[in-house]
């Protein structure tokens, strides 16, 4: 496997998860598919529609989002909305993510200085 490859497959893993937590938190004001989509890849979440709309069918079957349908345009929308339980896993999740950023830069800080020679 390339390194190429090898990057993809973590960087795919890595925003896996956190396209979950943006969901959650864009749809705390309700949106349909398409605008979500959108929302996403301008705060530079790189989503596609095939990964997106069984990722919001999944969060609904987990009780984390509802949906209903809005008959008044022309053409139906399925708008969907987080749940107070998805507030809630939405919240847990970014605590979750601020600690782990956090975890993270600490041991990045402490394995520049073990290179530098300047650990304690």
């Amino acid at each position: 496997m390339t390194m190429d490859a090898t990057l993809s497959g973590h960087l795919q893993e890595l925003r896996r998860g956190t396209v979950v937590v943006a969901s959650l938190i864009v749809l705390r004001t309700p949106g349909y598919g398409y605008s979500l989509l959108e929302t996403l890849s301008r705060a530079g979440f790189e989503v596609e529609a095939n990964t997106l709309y069984p990722l919001l069918r999944r969060l609904e079957a987990q009780g984390l989002l509802t949906s209903e349908w809005n008959t008044d345009e022309a053409r139906p929308r399925k708008f969907y909305r987080t749940t107070e339980q998805g507030d809630a896993i939405a919240d847990t999740l970014r605590s979750e993510w601020t600690r782990i950023d956090s975890a993270i830069g600490d041991i990045a800080k402490t394995t520049a200085n073990d290179k530098t020679g300047s650990a304690e």
